[in-house]
């Protein structure tokens, strides 16, 4: 309970209770109970969203999602609970919004609007229960549900990430001496006995993108810098997950030219992007963090609370910082 809420006479505190188990028993026969999408109108939108997140639609981290969100909202709960300040009514106006979104999507049957909606009701709900403060700090972890959606528009990207991926596959690979020849999208050796490998849609690096986007984005919102810097860190994460997928194809071709052709294409095609690509993506995100911030983050950290702890013990009570730097 909020320390605003707690100071509340005890039949305030009731009706902001019931005001919360209303709203959520509304929203979870809404979204939770009420088929209405899918091909035979068979899937409420919960059901929908949890199911699109699967190998066709390149969103199979989706689940992912509500954890790394409560764990956002988590490491921001100290400051939410001395954030809150009570009923705000001006966050009904944004549970409308989000309503009507609902209600596009149920004449339209369209579960991708609804779900776009939820995080409207769910952030305006906030508003209107605990105050614009709360609203404030409850922005991103809220709507970073949007990147959970999946969208056709990110499908289509695949048919010109294949062809990044096979051209800088073919020139990486002749810096390790395997030479190879492009065919549209499929990558052939020169001289090896391996056979030729098809840059085919999983092979594009949208699943890849689509992962290491919600990972920087969940690590740009914690990082202490700038928000310019923040933003740089969060885009970074397109020619990153570019790279490090080529890297992955590369180290196919080798192993291949040099090594187990078989084990290659399956084997380490298969474990690849989890032994290679993520690693190598997340250090090079880490080294853009550490230039940004002038050091590795828990160094930066740590000097920063040293150095708050150095001006509580120099600073004498019931005086401003300014007051004690100021000439007597």
């Amino acid at each position: 309970m909020s320390n605003a809420l707690a100071k509340k006479p005890e039949s305030e505190a009731w009706a902001w209770w019931l005001a919360v188990t209303i709203s959520a028993l509304v929203v979870i026969w809404f979204y939770g109970l009420v088929p209405r999408y899918g091909s035979g109108r068979e899937m409420d939108a919960f059901e929908w969203i949890y199911r699109s997140w699967n190998h066709e639609s390149d969103y199979e981290h989706g689940i992912m999602f509500p954890f790394v969100i409560a764990g956002l909202i988590i490491y921001r709960l100290k400051d939410l609970k001395a954030a809150a300040t009570g009923v705000d009514y001006r966050g009904l106006i944004v549970v409308l919004i989000g309503v009507l979104c609902y209600l596009a999507a149920y004449r339209t049957l369209q579960p991708r609007i609804a779900m776009g909606g939820f995080p409207i009701i769910m952030w305006g709900a906030a508003w209107f229960l605990s105050g614009w403060r709360v609203a404030k700090i409850l922005v991103f972890p809220i709507f970073f549900f949007w990147l959970a959606i999946p969208l056709p528009s990110f499908q289509q990207a695949t048919t010109s990430l294949q062809l990044i991926a096979t051209e800088m596959s073919h020139h990486g690979s002749a810096l390790f001496g395997v030479k190879t020849y492009v065919q549209g999208t499929t990558v052939l050796p020169v001289h090896g006995d391996w056979k030729p490998l098809d840059i085919a849609a999983g092979c594009s690096g949208i699943r890849s993108l689509m992962a290491l986007l919600m990972i920087s984005a969940a690590w740009a919102y914690i990082a202490k810098i700038a928000m310019w810097k923040r933003v740089l860190l969060f885009l970074s994460a397109v020619p990153l997950a570019i790279l490090g997928n080529a890297l992955r194809v590369i180290s196919i071709f080798v192993i291949a030219e040099y090594g187990n052709a078989e084990w290659a294409s399956t084997t380490w095609h298969d474990w690849s992007g989890l032994l290679l690509f993520y690693p190598f993506t997340l250090i090079i995100l880490l080294l853009i963090h550490s230039v940004m911030e002038g050091g590795l983050p828990w160094n930066a950290a740590r000097k920063r609370k040293l150095k708050r702890s150095v001006i509580t013990r120099t600073v004498p009570p019931n005086h401003s910082i300014e007051e004690s730097s100021s000439p007597s």
